[in-house]
């Protein structure tokens, strides 16, 4: 396939997915700007590697592992864990309707450890298969299923305690 050709299909990629790859960038680094830059530097990345790509059928996964793998190595240059500020919290909710039925689960995604967080998000979130979180991740099938098995206990324990505190 033509560079030319590769790279359309890549912008069409880009344009389809944007909401998708920032969220993703934000679930790793909780802040407005950073997910940003992050979303930023893979368009980088994946343009000026494009034409690598044998297979034009996984674009979109392809381009996910690069954001996957900026959103890591931004946080291990920076070895910090951001906490959400309000006015980028302001902007990722819709504002207008409560969300207090969300605000458990928000916080017991905030405590997964990321390799658990970042599947539960492309599966539930993103919609993606077992399949494409496995191209996505570059991990084989039966590690993200363990992953997002675990994930999900551990969801349904925080949440559990959470009500049982409540009630108390």
């Amino acid at each position: 396939m033509s560079s030319k050709k590769l790279e359309q299909l890549l912008i069409d990629c880009i344009q389809e997915n944007k909401e998708s790859v920032y969220r993703l960038a934000f679930s790793y680094v909780k802040n407005q700007q950073d997910a940003l830059d992050i979303v930023q530097e893979s368009i980088r990345k994946s343009f000026t590697s494009v034409s690598a790509l044998k297979n034009e059928t996984v674009i979109k996964s392809w381009f996910f592992r690069i954001v996957v793998n900026t959103s890591l190595d931004f946080l291990r240059k920076n070895k910090r864990i951001q906490l959400v500020d309000d006015e980028t919290m302001e902007m990722i909710s819709p504002g207008t309707e409560d969300q207090y039925a969300n605000l458990d689960l928000e916080k017991a995604m905030e405590e997964l450890p990321n390799k658990y967080r970042v599947i539960v998000i492309l599966r539930f979130f993103e919609d993606m298969k077992i399949e494409e979180i496995s191209a996505v991740l570059n991990e084989k099938i039966s590690t993200v299923k363990t992953r997002l098995y675990k994930a999900l206990r551990l969801l349904k324990e925080q949440l559990s305690d959470e009500e049982l505190e409540e009630v108390q």
